[in-house]
């Protein structure tokens, strides 16, 4: 039994509290509670820091570890440059080794972001789930709460090591399923790629694996303008009113990006109750549009957060990403009003729990005990007017204190405790020494 307080503790639906704690019983949040109302001998285990706010961890929906090890490789390129000659390339050439020395880049860079949550879109499966583990194993050496989205892929102009067929696919992701399932720190649901990467049998199959083993299931939807016409033109409708026309739009769907919908889409979204995994940096970096997210808050979608790979993102951040979110809105509308910093703080918190099916982004009774202390005298934070606007608007990294994932620090003063920056730096100039 261990309590925790702060100056202040940022509740994703309760707002700023003062004058509270929470207890943390083997790694979940036991209670929300006033400090004034502890026993002399629960105050014994009181933890507190001074000058501090303590925010729920970050969640991120969205990423491809391995593409960190890509940055600066394919920046400033059209996507069919950036993906054959830069992304296809080096994928073929990467280790499970390399892969693994990928994933804890990309994991580390996060955790000092306070991201305690993440989502990794995985795909250079090689038709097994070695690398899969591998991704998975890096989490778990740092500490983070890992959800691996194995995707299901099986258009045969992508990389080999990519494509399954069907049965290999459910398969393997159901066996990678069972073999975490009693993990509280990992967690498995199926990714069919996206419409033109998994057929609609890929498709179709991940749908109804995800309702056998009880999980969301991910995919990317009209990503770029050139599949919103591909899919039109195809099938006769736009990609999702044929996911609707096809009964894969449910309420386990989670479609990563949605930049390219109609009105009668997003309604669809909302009646079917399928959430939304938006990346506004990687969508800006590769030109792709605007998600129409005012549009899609006003339906009732739930919208969570992804940085997405780090060769369409330099920049590992649900901090940045809720900014993004916002000024983009602001200036698509030419109105300051149109978005509200409380409302990215629950996309990148809350809504990140909601759209992984997990108890997480969120200080409350039942949660997961992840949790980040924000140093309050950081020139970021100032002055402190309204702490949510800050957090949103102008904190920088410098703020981050501590990290904590399932009570247990991982992040101190601004260090990785779990495993030493100087290593994962070793290991990632030894995966891409020669690269050019």
């Amino acid at each position: 039994m261990t309590f925790y307080t702060a100056d202040s503790i940022y509740t994703s639906g309760q707002g700023v509290l003062t004058g509270y704690s929470f207890e943390v019983l083997d790694g979940v949040i036991a209670r929300l509670i006033p400090i004034a109302e502890l026993t002399p001998e629960e105050k014994k285990t009181l933890i507190s820091f001074k000058d501090s706010l303590i925010i729920p961890g970050l969640v991120n929906t969205h990423n491809h570890s391995f593409q960190s090890l890509l940055k600066g490789f394919c920046d400033d390129k059209g996507f069919f440059d950036w993906r054959d000659n830069a992304l296809y390339k080096y994928a073929n050439t990467l280790t499970e080794e390399d892969i693994y020395n990928g994933a804890l880049f990309a994991f580390g860079e996060m955790l000092l972001q306070g991201i305690t949550t993440v989502c990794d879109f995985f795909y250079i499966n090689d038709q097994d789930n070695r690398n899969a583990q591998a991704v998975i194993r890096a989490a778990r050496d740092l500490g983070m709460r890992i959800t691996l989205a194995r995707t299901m892929y099986d258009w045969d102009g992508a990389p080999r090591r990519f494509q399954e067929t069907v049965d290999q696919a459910v398969s393997n992701t159901r066996e990678l399923f069972q073999a975490f399932e009693s993990d509280p720190m990992v967690f498995v649901l199926p990714a069919p790629h996206s419409l033109h990467a998994a057929s609609p049998v890929m498709i179709k199959a991940g749908r109804d694996l995800a309702k056998e083993l009880g999980t969301k299931f991910h995919m990317h939807v009209a990503e770029g303008e050139y599949e919103r016409q591909m899919i039109q033109e195809k099938h006769g409708h736009p990609p999702v009113k044929y996911l609707a026309e096809t009964g894969i739009l449910n309420e386990d769907l989670v479609m990563v990006h949605c930049v390219w919908l109609d009105d009668e889409e997003i309604q669809l979204m909302a009646d079917c109750q399928s959430g939304l995994s938006y990346n506004p940096s990687s969508n800006m970096f590769l030109g792709d549009g605007i998600t129409r997210i005012r549009e899609m808050e006003e339906a009732g979608v739930v919208i969570s957060l992804g940085t997405d790979g780090g060769c369409s993102n330099n920049r590992a951040s649900i901090i940045e990403e809720m900014r993004m979110t916002s000024l983009l809105q602001k200036v698509k509308w030419c109105d300051s009003t149109v978005t509200m910093a409380e409302s990215m703080f629950t996309m990148g918190t809350l809504n990140g729990g909601l759209n992984l099916n997990q108890s997480i982004g969120q200080i409350q009774s039942g949660f997961a005990a992840d949790f980040v202390v924000v140093d309050l005298n950081d020139l970021s934070m100032q002055p402190r007017q309204n702490m949510t606007k800050n957090l949103v608007y102008s904190l920088q990294p410098s703020a981050f204190q501590s990290v904590y994932i399932a009570g247990a620090p991982v992040v101190e003063k601004g260090h990785i405790l779990t495993i030493a920056e100087e290593k994962i730096v070793e290991k990632v100039q030894k995966t891409t020494q020669g690269w050019r």
